[in-house]
Order: structure tokens, then sequence, then C-alpha cells
């Protein structure tokens, strides 16, 4: 039985960059699935992010607070041997059966025109370490599309320029550990950590990340 969500729903859809060049794709697989399955567990995502053909992804998220924070967190865990493209869409979506799942509607519309909006920005250099957008369906009133994919541009700008040591940092700042615990897992000072979460704009995506949690 079909039927159509009261309201909109943020909407992810995305796929792995040039995995399918890849010598060994059963370890990239793995890597990806582990990655999904961790997102998921974090975040218990209304709609559990799901793999599909082509290494390509999809799952719905209760607010697109969580949506943001959730599309950096998979992107950190799969870096620097993977990276990802990942389309945020705002919209109402149909669901036309339940067994097997299958949706469809504005909300993923939305998405999969964010995604081509991603592919567009790889023709452009000054925009290729841009790796997620933000479309609203028409007509469906959400959040300033200018606004969100302000924030997302410079977000990923500082992540697609880190060092994989400091994108580990990073990763554990997201997670709400403790520099001095960081630091022991790197083998490296907790000053050592401490600069890089200054010099490197660590400290910035971080509160940036908290801020664009309420939305």
């Amino acid at each position: 039985m079909s039927d159509m969500k009261p309201g909109a729903s943020v909407t992810v859809i995305g796929d792995l960059v040039g995995s399918r060049r890849s010598a060994d794709r059963p370890a990239v697989h793995a890597r990806f699935t582990r990655a999904v399955d961790a997102v998921n567990e974090e975040f218990a995502p209304p709609v559990p992010l799901r793999i599909g053909v082509g290494d390509e992804f999809q799952g719905i998220f209760g607010s697109l607070g969580s949506a943001m924070a959730a599309t950096l967190r998979l992107r950190l865990l799969l870096l620097p041997v993977l990276d990802v493209r990942q389309g945020i869409g705002w919209g109402r979506v149909l669901v036309l059966s339940d067994e097997p799942r299958v949706e469809d509607g504005p909300g993923w519309w939305a998405a999969r025109s964010a995604v081509e909006v991603l592919e567009g920005y790889e023709r452009k250099a000054a925009l290729r370490s841009v790796r997620t957008a933000y479309v609203a369906a028409e007509g469906e009133p959400g959040h300033p599309e200018r606004l969100v994919n302000a924030a997302l541009m410079t977000r990923d700008q500082v992540v697609s320029g880190l060092s994989e040591r400091s994108m580990s940092v990073l990763d554990g700042l997201l997670r709400g550990r403790q520099q001095q615990e960081i630091a022991q897992d790197l083998g490296i000072s907790p000053s050592a950590v401490s600069q890089r979460t200054r010099a490197d704009g660590l400290g910035v995506v971080l509160a940036a990340d908290e801020l664009l949690r309420g939305l």
C-alpha cells in the first residue's frame, strides 16, 4: 500500500568517487560497508543508509542537521582511501511499497539533483573539493539553499586539504573524544593535537558542526 509522508523528509543519495577503477573491489566494498554501518549506528536515521548497485547509497534522516553531520562523518571514515559525493534533498517522499521498500517523490528527486550539482562542480577546478550539496524540492518551504551550500562548501574545502592524521584528529573530536585520548591513539603529544586543531581549522569545523546540528 502506498502513502505520502505528511511533511518533507531529508533524503541523502551518494556514491563513491572513482571506486570502479580500484584493483581490489572486495576491499573497497568492505570499507564502504563498515563506514555505512558506523554512520547508521551513530545517527540511527529513520530509514538507514543502504548500499545499492554501483556503489550508490541512500537513506532518510530526521533533520537537515543530522544529515549534514552524517555526511561529514561518512566522508571521514572513507578518506583518504576513498572519497564520496553526497546529495542532500528536502521534500516529500512517496512510499510505493514496503516489501521490498520502494520510494519515490520530490524528496528523492531533490537529492538526485544535488548529486548532479556535484558532478558539475567536478568539471570546475576551483570546486572539485566540494563533495556535498543540498537541494530543496520546488515549492517545499525549507532551509535556504544558498546558506546551507555555503556551509557545506567551506566544510568540504577544509576537509579535502587535511592530512590523514588531521582527519583522524577531527574524527575523534566529532565523536566527543578528549584530546588526550586522541593523542594516545595516534602516538603523538596532546600539544600536537591542540596545534593541529588550531592550525588546520579543525576547531572551526567542529564548532560549525555543532551549530548546524540544530537545523
